[in-house]
């Protein structure tokens, strides 16, 4: 395949040669006097292109697959007809010449595709008894312990050996940052070794591994046409229809010099050399940040999609637990809490493992290996740590009598309202306390979120096996439309059925249970490049970088391109016919026309690659500043009537011990309905109509980010406070439950007080005359 098409461009290559030579040959000789002989290397040169443009047009017509190739021979085989030497020579140099820029802009266009796949190494050094040798790629086994020399692509996937390395996976992730892995820590091939040599044990083969998914993504975004170019394809026929019919009719009312004179010009077809050029740079300029469309067709319906469907689990959160807290339940200190069970963790292969093993790491605690280790699937894990006998996991299993111990109810209400784990944690039978463990959410997913609206994504919806109270409270730190919560695999290809009827939709998700939904997606988008995953292989686009800001990126590029290839198909096509228009007219004479067709194909060829550079965002937008002011004093007007009950929080707060327990009940729910009927509307009013004006006052510092997450604590405190009084028996609040509400009340004072003044000085530039 390579050699045909290095063929074909060698061939051009003479193509544009020999028109070169011969019209700069007949010009020297015409300039000398030599008329004849300038004609006849005119002519000459003239045959020379047209002999095999007249072949493969030939071939076309035979298919049934008439293109610019006949109005090429036309135009020549009627420039040597008519005498019109000089001009059959100018219209072969711009023929060749402009398969000559054609050839150069997919080349430019496909350049960082071509870059990504010339990176493939062909051998690797294996370390064995009898020292190092270099084998063929092909010959890599899983176990296979590899070194990676400075400076060299790692060649397959593997975990290292012995000591930790430096990698640059600029070009599997477009950051350019260097990644410091610690020893024994998971490797994908494709990066670049950037420190010293490293060992390498190889977990897949080549072929299945990163770097080998990558290549085949890469080719099949080169093998893949949109659906936009074969529009362009189809309507070049069209074109080739109405330059012969305009020729003709040129012909007959004015003779064959003038329908000579509209062949040159609509030759060749901007159709034809714009939109693939531009798509091409289209999927070029994504690779370059770690985006990579299988092809223009993706790429194409990324740029029309209008609804976007998000996993949560590794998609929006980072799929990875850590530990946000350890609560000490019977006097035992959190730290030793912590010890003990992670030092258990170590034998066990629960996704929280690695998360209390990591933190009690990062304090500084003195872990031992365990003895004496069973787990139970789904239930926890039990064993000896030093002389104490300890049990990690949920509560009935580490201690059955443990929801009676202080305290512990409180840890099941925070997992419940704040969407956390609780790992328990049992010392020689007793409950000795309870690790809090939360998947947070990626920290541009709220960023990325607020990119997509803004380009043009309608509707925004996050589909998720988790229970409703952890999807919706994700779903707020997001501000997405809807949140699906509690869906299998089966009933998320449902949600993308239902979803669809909104318009084109994108679904994005990182598992081998999203692989169904992806597939059916108009759309799908994978995060993360894991070789030949269920989810890669089935997605449209991946995301190498896993990261969501990504998606803005692939869907800006995606809509700059269409941008760009229908702008220079419709400029291109208009000034075809208005150049057909005027020789048809007698205003060009064939030599002129023939230049003026090179011009404006070297015009929309050059617009097209305009796809390879990025649009500069516009800073802010100036919003109507009566409007502006308008919503200001309507905001600060409602933050005067809520201000005197936020001061009930505090009053209630220190009121608690001293009032009966009914009528602390009582006004405990009257704060809970001040809250939820009075307070959160108008935090969420806040979000849907001032923070749009304010971003785009703001421009490129738009403080609503900061507010946004704010909005999503109070909520969340909110509802911690809620279920609190939810949970109160009907007598009122005993003496455990006041420190809880105490607590829950100052910290709501303090995040609103925060909050308030922090949005009244963002709003008083609304009301100003400036920011």
């Amino acid at each position: 395949m390579n050699r045909e098409s290095d063929s074909a461009h060698g061939r051009q290559g003479l193509g544009v040669a020999v028109a070169t030579l011969g019209l700069g040959l007949g010009g020297a000789l015409s300039l000398l006097g030599q008329a004849h002989a300038a004609r006849w290397i005119f002519a000459s040169s003239t045959v020379a292109v047209l002999v095999p443009t007249a072949v493969k047009g030939l071939g076309r017509v035979v298919q049934r697959q008439p293109g610019v190739d006949l109005l090429a021979v036309l135009g020549m085989g009627g420039a040597l007809l008519l005498g019109e030497a000089f001009a059959g020579a100018v219209l072969a140099l711009m023929l060749t010449g402009g398969a000559a820029l054609e050839r150069y802009a997919a080349g430019r266009a496909r350049r960082e595709l071509r870059a990504l796949v010339s990176r493939t190494p062909r051998s690797a050094l294996r370390l064995g008894p009898s020292g190092t040798e270099e084998i063929p790629l092909e010959q890599v086994r899983p176990g296979d312990v590899l070194r990676v020399l400075p400076g060299t692509v790692i060649p397959a996937d593997g975990v290292l050996v012995d000591d930790g390395a430096t990698l640059d996976e600029a070009a599997l992730t477009g950051e350019s940052r260097p990644v410091l892995l610690p020893p024994g820590a998971q490797v994908r091939s494709g990066g670049t070794n950037a420190g010293g040599p490293l060992a390498l044990r190889v977990t897949v083969l080549p072929s299945e591994g990163t770097w080998a998914g990558i290549v085949r993504l890469v080719r099949a975004a080169e093998a893949s046409r949109p659906p936009f170019v074969r529009w362009a394809d189809r309507a070049a026929r069209l074109f080739v229809a109405l330059s012969l019919g305009l020729a003709g009719a040129a012909w007959l009312f004015a003779g064959p010099e003038r329908a000579l004179a509209v062949l040159v010009v609509a030759t060749p077809c901007p159709l034809l050399l714009a939109a693939p050029a531009a798509w091409t740079a289209g999927l070029s300029r994504a690779a370059r940040r770690g985006v990579l469309v299988k092809g223009g067709a993706p790429l194409e319906a990324l740029a029309g999609a209008k609804v976007l469907l998000l996993d949560k689990t590794g998609t929006v959160t980072r799929a990875r637990p850590q530990v946000v807290a350890v609560e000490p339940l019977a006097g035992v200190p959190a730290d030793e809490v912590l010890r003990v069970a992670a030092s258990l963790e170590q034998a066990s292969f629960h996704p929280y493992a690695p998360a209390l093993v990591e933190e009690a790491r990062a304090r500084g605690l003195s872990l031992v290996f365990p003895d004496g280790v069973e787990e139970v699937p789904g239930q926890g894990v039990r064993g000896r740590v030093g002389a104490l006998r300890v049990a990690v996991g949920q509560q009935p299993f580490v201690a059955p009598a443990g929801a009676a111990v202080p305290g512990a109810r409180a840890v099941a209400l925070r997992n419940a309202v704040e969407g956390s784990s609780g790992v328990y944690v049992a010392i020689d039978g007793v409950l000795a306390g309870a690790v809090v463990l939360h998947d947070p959410v990626r920290p541009e997913a709220p960023r990325a979120v607020r990119a997509l609206r803004e380009a043009g994504m309608a509707r925004i919806h996050m589909v998720t096996g988790d229970h409703p109270d952890v999807a919706e409270l994700v779903g707020d730190a997001l501000g997405v439309d809807r949140v699906f919560s509690q869906r299998t695999p089966a009933e998320k290809v449902e949600v993308i059925r239902r979803v669809r009827q909104e318009g084109p939709a994108i679904m994005v998700g990182d598992g081998i249970n999203d692989a169904p939904a992806l597939a059916l997606a108009d759309v799908g988008v994978a995060m993360g490049a894991r070789g030949a995953s269920a989810a890669s292989e089935a997605a449209d686009v991946v995301l190498t970088a896993d990261r969501l800001d990504g998606l803005v990126h692939a869907v800006e590029v995606a809509r700059h391109t269409r941008r760009i290839a229908r702008q220079s198909v419709g400029v291109g096509m208009g000034l075809s016919l208005l150049a057909m228009a005027f020789a048809a007219a007698g205003y060009l004479r064939p030599a002129v026309g023939a230049v003026l067709q090179e011009g404006i194909d070297v015009l929309v060829l050059l617009n097209a690659l305009r796809a390879l550079g990025g649009r500069r965002r516009a800073g802010g937008r100036r919003a109507d500043r009566g409007k502006q002011a308008e919503l200001a004093r309507g905001l600060a007007s409602e933050h005067r009537v809520l201000q005197p009950r936020l001061a009930e929080l505090v009053s209630l707060a220190a009121e608690l011990e001293r009032l009966p327990p009914s009528e602390a009940r009582l006004r405990l729910q009257r704060v809970r309905e001040m809250l939820e009927r009075h307070l959160l509307p108008h935090e969420l009013e806040e979000q849907r109509t001032a923070y749009p004006v304010l971003g785009q006052l703001y421009g490129r510092e738009d403080p609503t980010g900061l507010l946004v997450q704010t909005h999503q604590e109070i909520r969340r405190r909110v509802r911690l406070f809620s279920r609190w009084v939810e949970s109160l028996p009907n007598e009122g609040p005993g003496p455990a439950d006041l420190p809880d509400l105490r607590r829950a009340l100052y910290g709501l004072h303090a995040v609103l007080t925060l909050h308030f003044a922090q949005e009244e000085e963002v709003y008083s530039a609304l009301e100003g005359t400036g920011v």
